[in-house]
């Protein structure tokens, strides 16, 4: 529904010197908000490359989680609107120049039949 707008624009930032680790900043795909054990996972691809789910965390409002382990966070949500940001560790140093982002959000909703979510991908400079 909300797929063009799940990667946000202007947020992927290198977070260390060796240029192994990220993040990129992430929308929910869906018109109401969430408790995060209905998130099933948001999976992350860097120029085609599936990072391992093991290698990211999920903050959102101030709150961090191991990605794996946000089915089991009964006591918070993520809002529609709100940005949650996606920490990442690749095991190959992100170059300066173009980096293609691509993130898939699984959503599990009580009401549907189907697993929900969406996915986007956008286009990066580096420095």
């Amino acid at each position: 529904m909300f797929d063009k707008y799940i990667v946000c624009e202007d947020t992927l930032k290198i977070t260390d010197q060796t240029r192994t680790r990220g993040s990129v900043e992430v929308r929910m795909p869906y018109y109401r908000g969430l408790g995060l054990s209905m998130v099933e996972g948001v999976d992350l691809t860097i120029n085609g490359i599936p990072v391992p789910v093991e290698a990211t965390s999920f903050t959102v409002h101030g709150n961090t989680y191991p990605m794996v382990d946000l089915p089991t966070v009964l006591d918070d949500r993520w809002e529609m609107g709100e940005q949650a940001r996606i920490d990442f560790g690749v095991t190959e140093p992100m170059e300066p120049g173009e980096l293609v982002v691509s993130a898939a959000v699984r959503l599990r909703i009580s009401y549907m039949p189907v697993p929900g979510g969406g996915r986007d991908t956008k286009t990066f400079t580096l420095a």
